[in-house]
């Protein structure tokens, strides 16, 4: 069986790491197909939503490192030219203008924090627990998680988490806005379907518009900014999306929005 499952439903595809006699950890096959169904995601013009999870007890616990002693993990070279970082999932996470969901049926350290991170939103279980133990194993987060932690807490906090390694439940996950939500374990796949279900109902371009648009933003100043913004609003004023959106408001009513 597949290492990544694949389906999706209601406009939302739904990817799980599927080898949960190991906790999900990753290895080089598992990152490879990984990276592939998330572009295939990308691609897919009826995919509103991205939804990355992981069967059984835990999201992902990191690399396998049984994988790395093997020679079949993640393969690191001397030579920078043969490493294209490009295609490794946090990255092309970041890259998605499609909106993704983690879905954090438990716990997520290491390799699989930065995933989590690399997400746009977080809906965690209450058993969940994130683990950023990079410097309790002499590395430190390769994967995104330094750009990413400090726009997330503050610069503070998240020193206090890196430096520190300690384990978080998900309550103090959602005190420091690490995740966006926590529910019961048995409520997980249903307030993710809910979370995502929001997101469908609205206009498609225009929720994409505005990710690229917040991710740019987080690298330019106000000024070139806006005006990036306003070069992206002036083709949605022709979509027949706005024109629902704009009918759908005058005649008090849900829109049906198709994407175009």
């Amino acid at each position: 069986m597949s290492e990544v499952l694949y389906g999706v439903e209601a406009h939302v595809a739904t990817i799980t790491l599927n080898a949960p006699e190991r906790m999900n950890t990753i290895s080089g096959s598992m990152l490879q197909e990984l990276s592939a169904k998330l572009l295939d995601a990308e691609r897919d013009p009826d995919v509103r939503v991205i939804v990355l999870t992981g069967a059984g007890r835990a999201f992902c616990a990191g690399l396998d490192l049984t994988a790395q002693s093997s020679g079949s993990g993640l393969q690191v070279t001397t030579s920078v030219g043969e490493l294209d970082l490009r295609e490794q999932p946090p990255v092309v996470l970041h890259g998605l203008d499609t909106p993704t969901i983690a879905a954090l049926n438990g716990g997520a350290a290491g390799y699989g924090l930065d995933m989590a991170l690399g997400c746009d939103l977080r809906i965690a279980a209450e058993t969940a627990k994130l683990a950023p133990a990079f410097t309790k194993r002499g590395v430190l987060p390769e994967s995104g998680g330094t750009w990413v932690l400090p726009r997330l807490v503050g610069w503070a906090k998240a020193a206090e988490i890196a430096f520190t390694g300690r384990t978080l439940n998900a309550s103090e996950c959602l005190d420091l806005g690490l995740v966006n939500r926590v529910v019961p374990a048995d409520e997980l796949p249903a307030a993710t379907a809910a979370f995502a279900a929001e997101i469908v109902a609205n206009a498609p371009l225009a929720v994409r518009a505005t990710k690229r648009m917040m991710r740019a933003g987080m690298e330019e100043g106000f000024d070139a900014h806006v005006q990036r913004v306003f070069l992206q609003l002036l083709p949605l004023f022709g979509t027949k999306d706005f024109l629902e959106g704009m009918n759908a408001f005058l005649e008090k009513r849900s829109a049906n929005f198709e994407g175009r």
